[in-house]
């Protein structure tokens, strides 16, 4: 039991701005009154769990009303556009009913599973007619991977009311049974779809080899998108020249990234630290973790910072690529009280955008760029930095790595 919250009540005394409970609850009040078992709604996206894997629950996602704003229900990018709010995003999607059946993750053709992959594959959601077979049990899940959802009900009956609308530049990557599922995300990527249509094209099982073609996981495709896209990124700037000495900074919800280019050759090291009261640490002290990368890359999944460290390198990669240079990139990740209620990895992804959409800052020294960074991570955060970069793997190998220019 947690004693704070039974003595708080919601009135805020752990210092969080927003309190998780009750943005909980509100959520779930409003949307309590409006979920039935049988009704029309649009759905903007498709939902693939991970419990039981290989055998894995298929939801379809949808208000429990028809909406011509349902896009709006699952639009990471325009919420961060748009600066919304915790409460709003919140509110969006408790409201979406995760309408869900069982499938084996190489199942083939099904009804539930064919209208699944058509409302992923639309690009805008599709009028639905659903029948549960109970009322849904109202409830939220929040997830360091994933969007909130709310409540969820067992499939008994489901059928599109209309045609759904799908691109013909989609259409062409799921015909193709011979394209490899990177190559087809790459392709759809250069052609403008961003992160979160790509994710649920690999979920439901509409990429890659024909032989090869299964349903993936929500939260597993979305780093899966983003390490593809990351990786095509390095590719691309190991061919350029170094970057200068530059800070970049700014953030999103409560997740701010101070990112340090160093004129070297590729690598990158992400820490994610957490201040007192932040999501995932009720303690009063600063926590944090790290995962690093060389030259070469991982051989590993980074355990420590999870999707985030895909999230956030993917974005970093693709400046550095717009910018034809490459660096050693530190990112300091500093997750505040203001972020009270997990959303989902998609926060990392667009919160380090706001960062590097920021005037960068350059120096002429490795030293002075660090000392610029313990000042402003102390005035923002009050977080002293010496802590956490003492077990900095970059810094320890840029410090010990020998220069051409030394042997001329």
């Amino acid at each position: 039991m947690n004693i704070l919250c039974v003595k708080c009540k919601g009135r805020k005394l752990c210092g969080r701005a927003i309190c998780p409970i009750t943005a909980k609850s509100e959520a779930l009040f409003k949307v309590k009154e409006l979920t039935e078992k049988d009704f029309f709604g649009s759905s903007p996206a498709p939902f693939v769990g991970h419990y039981g894997y290989p055998y894995v629950n298929v939801g379809i996602l949808s208000p429990p009303i028809i909406t011509e704003d349902a896009w709006e229900y699952d639009a990471p990018r325009h919420w961060a556009v748009s600066n919304y709010e915790i409460p709003q995003i919140v509110d969006y999607r408790s409201a979406l009913i995760n309408s869900r059946f069982k499938a084996q993750i190489k199942e083939k053709s099904s009804r539930f599973l064919e209208l699944s992959q058509e409302i992923g594959m639309a690009s805008k959601p599709v009028d639905v007619e659903i029948n549960l077979k109970k009322k849904p049990f109202v409830r939220m899940d929040f997830s360091p991977e994933v969007a909130p959802m709310g409540p969820r009900g067992e499939l008994k009956s489901a059928k599109a009311t209309e045609n759904p609308k799908i691109h013909a530049k989609v259409d062409k990557v799921v015909s193709d049974t011979d394209l490899k599922a990177t190559d087809a995300i790459l392709y759809l990527y250069k052609n403008e779809f961003d992160e979160n249509f790509l994710s649920r094209m690999l979920s439901i099982g509409t990429l890659g080899l024909k032989k090869n073609r299964k349903l993936v996981p929500t939260r597993w495709s979305i780093t899966a998108c983003d390490d593809i896209l990351g990786k095509n990124f390095i590719n691309k700037i190991k061919d350029y020249q170094a970057a200068n000495y530059q800070i970049y900074f700014g953030g999103y919800l409560g997740n701010y990234f101070l990112i340090m280019l160093f004129p070297e050759m590729w690598s990158y090291e992400l820490f994610e630290t957490y201040a007192p009261k932040a999501s995932w640490n009720t303690s009063q002290e600063v926590q944090f973790t790290t995962d690093y990368e060389p030259y070469g890359g991982r051989k590993t999944y980074a355990e420590n910072c999870i999707g985030g460290y895909y999230s956030n390198r993917v974005v970093i990669t693709e400046k550095l690529a717009n910018l034809k240079r490459q660096a050693s990139v530190l990112s300091l990740r500093f997750i505040t009280g203001e972020y009270s209620v997990p959303l989902g990895v998609w926060v990392v992804r667009e919160a380090t955008r706001k960062a590097l959409s920021s005037k960068p800052i350059e120096f002429s020294s490795k030293e002075l760029m660090l000392s610029y960074a313990k000042n402003l991570v102390k005035e923002k955060f009050n977080i002293n930095t010496d802590q956490i970069l003492k077990h900095s793997i970059l810094l320890k190998s840029i410090k010990q790595q020998s220069k051409l220019t030394q042997f001329f």
